[in-house]
């Protein structure tokens, strides 16, 4: 997993509420057991159906940060949705909150979830909007920076942060303790049996 390292990007605004991953990836695309290839079919069926739709803008291209309303990523628990963001080139996401399992994905796959509050989501999203909006997410600071100058800090759960920051999915923490699990299992294999079967 690629290292979570400061983001600064025009920011994509998506003022829905209660986003769920069926619109952030449809099932009919979910084709594959790759992560790979995701990307191009984000939000195939609103990209379709609007010309306008953020993601259709030229723009837009290259921005790697996402703002949203409340409730994001909410409905199955497909972990797709996350690869299809991550695919796409987004890196992190703003939003008022986030449904808990898309939460969970997000911090497996490295993409950086960040809850702020309302009346700063509602900025964010009528600037970006509206005309030219950046931000710089800095995650081991735990602030986003606004190219208006403001600076918002966030709360972020400790381990999570600290496998972004090092690139560690779930397999990469557990092999990063190589060593101390060796040892555990050595010590395992020295100890004697003390167990005993009495037969009458």
């Amino acid at each position: 997993m690629q290292k979570f390292t400061p983001v600064n990007s025009r920011i994509i605004p998506l003022p829905m509420k209660n986003v769920d991953t069926d619109m952030i990836i449809p099932a009919g695309f979910m084709t594959s057991v790759s992560r790979e290839g995701y990307g191009q079919n984000l939000f195939r069926r609103l990209r379709d159906q609007d010309p306008n739709f953020p993601f259709n803008l030229e723009k837009y291209k290259g921005a790697q940060i996402l703002a949203a309303d409340e409730n994001f990523g909410c409905g199955s628990s497909r972990e797709h949705a996350v690869w299809a963001l991550c695919s796409w080139g987004i890196r992190a996401v703003i939003a008022k909150s986030f449904a808990d399992i898309f939460h969970g994905n997000a911090g497996k796959n490295g993409l950086a979830l960040i809850k702020l509050p309302e009346q700063v989501v509602d900025q964010i999203l009528r600037e970006a909007q509206e005309g030219d909006c950046y931000a710089t997410i800095d995650l081991e600071s735990q602030t986003v920076t606004l190219s208006e100058g403001s600076v918002h800090s966030f709360d972020y759960d400790p381990f999570v942060k600290h496998c972004l920051l090092s690139g560690l999915d779930d397999i990469d923490y557990i092999r990063s303790h190589q060593d101390k699990i060796d040892v555990f299992r050595g010590r395992r294999i020295k100890q004697p049996s003390f167990c005993k079967f009495v037969y009458s």
